[in-house]
């Protein structure tokens, strides 16, 4: 699998495209929200004639779920997430305002998708890691053999996602990175929701937040 990276919006998201030799891709948490970001990720698609399987949020904070409606509508694809971050999609019609986005689309899911669940498209394929804590519904996608994870926001090169939000917990949280993204292979590159890359085993050692609960 390729992985590209956009960067888009205020909160300088971090919006990815994954797809294979097929030609398939998945777009994951499209935070694309002026025409230019726009133009930008559609351009990618067209250029590397991809075609575009499935739209997936890790969850649904705004900022991660900008560019949503227009994907749905461009491309003919199904929003997919985890059920129990339903809520946080429907908060968005208030909350996009407050935070600057009075042009946000909102949009319903069409696809939920369960812990352990395996997302198909061309010749590959991504698990489903439920991982709440950041937001009740969040979830981490992971491919164990190419040994990547896209952690959306639950962790980071060398912090984790905050928890002061609706919805969040920060012992869920610390749990979820715990029980399910450090139970991957420590050479497993993670691509976060914000920043830049890292991977497992450099958090383990390095990530102030995790401390020895855990390492232990």
């Amino acid at each position: 699998m390729t992985i590209k990276q956009f960067v888009f919006n205020a909160f300088s998201e971090n919006t990815y495209i994954i797809y294979d030799s097929t030609g398939s891709c998945i777009i994951i948490d499209p935070g694309c929200y002026d025409n230019h970001e726009k133009r930008e990720l559609k351009n990618f698609i067209k250029v590397n004639g991809l075609t575009v399987k499935a739209l997936v949020n890790t969850h649904c904070h705004v900022d991660h779920v900008l560019g949503n409606s227009f994907i749905k509508n461009e491309f003919g694809v199904k929003l997919m997430i985890h059920q129990e971050d339903v809520p946080t999609l429907k908060a968005n019609e208030m909350v996009a305002s407050i935070y600057g986005y009075p042009d946000y689309e909102p949009c319903d899911a069409d696809v939920f998708l369960e812990d352990g669940e395996i997302i198909r498209f061309g010749n590959s394929e991504l698990e489903v890691l439920h991982v709440p804590g950041h937001s009740p519904g969040h979830i981490a996608l992971v491919n164990r053999g190419e040994k990547i994870c896209l952690s959306g926001d639950a962790l980071f090169h060398q912090s984790i996602g905050r928890t002061d939000l609706p919805g969040g917990d920060y012992d869920v949280l610390i749990e979820s990175i715990r029980a399910k993204l450090f139970a991957l292979d420590d050479d497993v590159k993670v691509h976060c929701g914000h920043g830049p890359d890292t991977t497992i085993g450099y958090e383990k050692k390095y990530n102030p937040f995790c401390g020895s609960m855990i390492r232990s």
